[in-house]
């Protein structure tokens, strides 16, 4: 809960920063109604994506198993969260019209609908297999789920994660932010699914393999 902490009190920093660099500032121009729908949006989506990580993680897991990990909270998160706002305060003060193209802040409200219920039917559907770090060792409960959603992506939980993070500066109007969650995010999971997908098949064997080349992994460009 620190790094929450953290983060509220650097945006508050930023935007004090903001003030006193121009004395001619006026808040409206901050607290205008496309800043505090966009805004509102934004930290909505983060409470409701991490506090259900942590409940669901929880209703599978049993509270002893479950640590502040589950939130998925990390310093790096923190900072890029950090970074976007920054971006935002810093675009809606000397480019505020940057904000109102409203149909590319809506495809970014969509997109973090999309990938939070992808996200959301990739933990409901594997239960007890899902976990937020990867399984090392292959558990008696763990077995290779490939139906519901998993039939039609082998990673919907990287995937809706994607859509959603990518989606959150979408909806802000952030092009770079959009541009780096991107590249940053999409380099994680890349990395990621390589070293999940060498377990798995040491643990399924030609099950896993057999899956593998009918079904894609669901995050762009990796196989």
């Amino acid at each position: 809960m620190s790094y929450m902490k953290h983060f509220l009190g650097e945006i508050e920093t930023q935007i004090s920063v903001l003030i006193s660099y121009n004395s001619s500032f006026n808040m409206s121009d901050i607290l205008s109604y496309t800043a505090c729908r966009q805004l509102s949006q934004m930290f909505l989506a983060v409470f409701f994506f991490h506090s259900s990580e942590y409940v669901l993680a929880i209703v599978f897991h049993g509270s002893s198993n479950v640590t502040l990990k589950s939130l998925l909270i990390s310093k790096n998160y923190v900072l890029a969260m950090l970074f976007s706002l920054m971006e935002y305060f810093v675009e809606i003060f000397f480019f505020p019209g940057l904000k109102e193209y409203w149909w590319i802040s809506y495809i970014g409200l969509a997109m973090v609908i999309i990938g939070e219920i992808i996200r959301k039917l990739a933990i409901i559907t594997a239960g007890q297999a899902f976990t937020h770090l990867i399984e090392v060792h292959h558990e008696e409960h763990h077995k290779l789920v490939t139906h519901g959603v998993y039939s039609c992506v082998r990673h919907p939980g990287y995937c809706g994660f994607l859509i959603w993070s990518v989606g959150t500066q979408i909806m802000l109007c952030n092009p770079i932010s959009t541009i780096g969650f991107t590249i940053i995010v999409w380099r994680f999971f890349a990395l990621r699914i390589l070293y999940e997908e060498y377990l798995l098949r040491q643990f399924f064997g030609q099950q896993y393999e057999e899956y593998a080349q009918r079904v894609p992994s669901g995050v762009p460009f990796v196989e």
